[in-house]
């Protein structure tokens, strides 16, 4: 049997050239449904207008790329950097990031064309060993605002009182995701009315970190060990059914479920359900539709997700007990495949659906807070700008959404949000010491 010949580095250029195509087209055809005004609309701090992601990562290519690796390349405009820079001091001043909503110029098309002529410029790039590292940094950070380009778009529509749609529901249904949504909720039956199974662990001495299984970002690593108590956790996300359940227990009125801030939270903002919900119903990228109660619950903050695992007797898992988890290490129950779960690959509305996965649905809160793993050293550059600073305040997730990209999860992969933070497709999985 003859063994399969390495590829040389033209094919290897050719196949990184080819997954850039990919994962650009995939961002223009998620604008596709927006007008230039709706992709403009910022609707809070924390949100970006549609337009500005796409000019943010094109900004990404063009500085980090183009501009520093290319050699002859000039900028498509000498003013934009200032405008589309996101949060790096290195490059120097930028817009506030509130203020983004306000940028009517440039347009939307115009901003297509740019990325059109920076994709064209590119080409060269592929082929040159010392840029991968960078062009697969670059690849990821896309798909990370992707999946923001739709959380946030989402958040803007949601604040138009004409029940406005990105997507139309009947079409979207005849093309899949709320077809699968259904056939899902025949498939689960009534076993999502009773306890969860369980994943359970033994304990013990647990590896966890990026381990070298193709990229990662700098917060993954490095790997470690940690030591786990015995401990169980869930093997579905808690329902709306379930959530229900809460609401109608008097679970956002009970001060003692909460954290003292969490509670400060749900006071000051008067918070009574999830974000996207009303009687029945649940706000989505086809606009308001009927809520199925079997569901993941999603766009809860953590002060939320800790209070109901109080309420329902359990705890959030830890970061570390998820991902011993996710890599199999649980011994009798097989752990997902994180590359089957998320529904994004084409432009389709966004749903959870449900099951019995760890990956695809909902991101999942853990209890554990955002900081460097033993060891950890920021990425030299600009580019360590990336992760290590925003290590303070912030709680972990894992799991993926809906929303995240195919392929784009991995057990170690770090998530991290403000626990009051809900515009994300965020949920939880219960987890209980044993």
């Amino acid at each position: 049997m003859s063994r399969a010949q390495p590829r040389s580095r033209p094919a290897l250029g050719e196949a990184l050239a080819a997954r850039y195509a990919s994962v650009r087209s995939l961002s223009n055809s998620l604008a596709d449904p927006l007008s230039d005004a709706d992709a403009t609309i910022q609707s809070m701090e924390d949100a970006s207008p549609a337009k500005w992601h796409l000019a943010h990562t094109t900004w990404f290519w063009e500085t980090f790329l183009l501009r520093d690796k290319h050699g002859d390349y000039e900028l498509f405009d000498e003013d934009w950097p200032f405008v589309f820079n996101s949060y790096y001091e290195t490059e120097g001043e930028r817009i506030a990031r509130f203020s983004r909503g306000m940028l009517s110029r440039p347009t939307l098309e115009e901003i297509l064309a740019w990325r059109a002529h920076v994709d064209a410029a590119m080409a060269p790039l592929f082929e040159r060993e010392e840029c991968v590292p960078l062009i697969e940094l670059g690849l990821a950070h896309e798909q990370q605002h992707q999946e923001l380009l739709l959380t946030d778009i989402k958040h803007a529509l949601f604040q138009n009182p004409l029940d406005a749609e990105m997507w139309d529901a009947r079409s979207s249904r005849e093309g899949g995701n709320l077809r699968l949504q259904e056939r899902n909720k025949a498939d689960r039956g009534s076993r999502l009315h009773g306890e969860p199974d369980w994943h359970m662990h033994p304990g013990g001495i647990a590896r966890i970190g990026h381990q070298g299984e193709g990229f990662a970002f700098d917060n993954e690593g490095p790997a470690h060990r940690v030591l786990l108590e015995p401990f169980a956790l869930a093997s579905r996300l808690v329902t709306n059914r379930e959530w229900d359940a809460f609401i109608a227990d008097g679970g956002y009125e009970t001060a003692t479920l909460w954290l003292s801030d969490g509670w400060a939270w749900v006071c000051e903002n008067g918070i009574a359900a999830p974000l996207y919900w009303r009687e029945g119903e649940h706000f989505t990228h086809c606009g308001w539709q009927e809520r199925d109660p079997d569901a993941p619950v999603t766009h809860i903050s953590y002060f939320e997700a800790d209070a109901f695992a109080s309420w329902a007797g359990n705890r959030l898992p830890t970061e570390f007990e998820w991902e011993a988890i996710a890599r199999g290490q649980e011994g009798e129950m097989q752990a997902h495949d994180p590359q089957g779960g998320n529904q994004l690959d084409d432009a389709a509305p966004p749903l959870p659906v449900g099951g019995e996965g760890l990956f695809g649905d909902c991101w999942q809160f853990t209890r554990s807070a955002y900081l460097p793993y033993p060891r950890f050293q920021p990425a030299a550059g600009a580019v360590g700008e990336y992760n290590g600073k925003f290590m303070s305040g912030q709680f972990v997730l894992k799991g993926a959404s809906c929303a995240t990209v195919r392929g784009h999860s991995r057990p170690s992969y770090r998530n991290f949000f403000y626990p009051h933070q809900r515009w994300q497709f965020t949920g939880l999985r219960l987890a209980k010491d044993i």
